[in-house]
């Protein structure tokens, strides 16, 4: 860290210390995504709130016909879920974790995006009282996947 950064941290400790916290508008702005659902889908309502809860800005986009939403970001169809979410370049397919989006997001690995094909009971917006173990994939634009992350 340069010696101008720890200056400046310093100086905005102390300024925090004496004057509370930081107005709202220094925080980091939510995270914008995008997510293309049926308008009758509970699951996919449970997993925005979950996004939303984790500090993300969603913006819905009910559609009838979700299977050309999937065709057009090149969601392989071995991976397809209920509902597919645009973010920060990438394709967010099904019930993908906040805290896994996050780390995407972070890496930025070459990938198209990340699924969790099907509808596993215990990820976020489904949320069965059981857990079922379900793997986090990565998907290229080729329809190569990976296991990105296990739960």
């Amino acid at each position: 860290m340069s010696r101008f950064a720890k200056t400046a941290a310093a100086w905005i400790a102390a300024i925090s210390l004496l004057f509370g916290a930081l107005p709202s508008s220094w925080a980091a702005a939510p995270t914008p995504v995008t997510v293309y659902k049926s308008p009758t889908c509970g699951c996919c309502e449970q997993w925005i709130k979950h996004l939303s809860a984790n500090g993300f800005a969603v913006t819905t986009k009910d559609v009838v016909e979700i299977a050309p939403i999937k065709l057009k970001y090149g969601v392989p169809a071995a991976l397809m879920s209920c509902h597919t979410a645009l973010i920060g370049g990438y394709v967010i397919e099904g019930h993908v974790p906040a805290a896994t989006i996050r780390r995407l997001l972070r890496e930025r690995p070459r990938v198209a995006g990340l699924t969790v094909p099907g509808m596993p009971q215990s990820a976020p917006g489904m949320d069965a009282a059981k857990a079922e173990p379900y793997d986090v994939l990565t998907f290229d634009a080729n329809g190569r996947s990976t296991v990105y992350e296990r739960h």
